[in-house]
């Protein structure tokens, strides 16, 4: 399970490899892992997930959402390039989320339960409860839960419990406070444009460290 230092979870949805990199580079000291998606995999292919993992433990946030053995061979792929976690979509089903599971090992597997965009009000929101039980109940490490509602990452913790992990997604340029998310229950906040596109990556890393409040 991944371990919490600063509670920073870098979002480095950039698509220049070498910005990428670079940025990485600078603010890894303050971060606990860094999560990528199909922006930066489909412009440098899985082998920054290789190069950024020597920097810091990294979550491939693929929101995987297919059959069992589909789910599976995914999650087998990402393991390969030696991530360290995985996110993958619940609503397709307790048999899904479980071979994700199965075919993680010691890898971190998330399951998604209600999206932090507006837009996840609309469904997921909706079903985000039993998405969460499903986690619970397939084993898995932890869940995705909006940082732009604290209240749902309240009643969330209350179904998972305090042995599964909480990560938070919409600090920042969503208007989520990395305070309120962390204080409401989240265990990890997840930040990805204020500190990416900031003229000083590292800098702003810090600045939210220093509100999260855990060092």
């Amino acid at each position: 399970m991944m371990k919490r230092r600063t509670g920073l979870i870098l979002a480095l949805d950039e698509t220049d490899p070498e910005k990428a990199i670079r940025v990485a580079e600078q603010v890894k000291e303050y971060v606990d892992a860094i999560k990528v998606n199909y922006p930066l995999v489909l412009s440098a292919g899985m082998e920054i997930v290789e190069k950024l993992a020597k920097l810091a433990p990294v979550i491939c946030d693929f929101k995987v959402a297919d059959i069992p053995n589909t789910d599976r061979l995914i999650v087998e792929q990402v393991k390969k390039r030696g991530a360290s976690g995985i996110i993958v979509h619940a609503f397709t089903g307790s048999d899904s989320m479980k071979a994700a599971v199965d075919a993680a090992g010691d890898m971190d597997v998330f399951a998604v339960t209600e999206m932090s965009h507006p837009g996840g009000k609309e469904f997921t929101a909706k079903v985000a409860d039993e998405l969460a039980k499903v986690a619970v109940d397939s084993g898995a490490t932890g869940i995705i839960a909006p940082a732009t509602r604290p209240e749902r990452i309240r009643h969330l913790r209350d179904i998972i419990g305090d042995d599964m992990l909480i990560l938070s997604p919409g600090v920042g340029a969503q208007g989520g406070s990395a305070k309120d998310t962390i204080e409401a229950g989240a265990d990890f906040i997840i930040v990805g444009r204020a500190i990416y596109k900031s003229e000083n990556p590292e800098e702003s890393a810090k600045k939210i460290v220093r509100e999260i409040g855990l060092i």
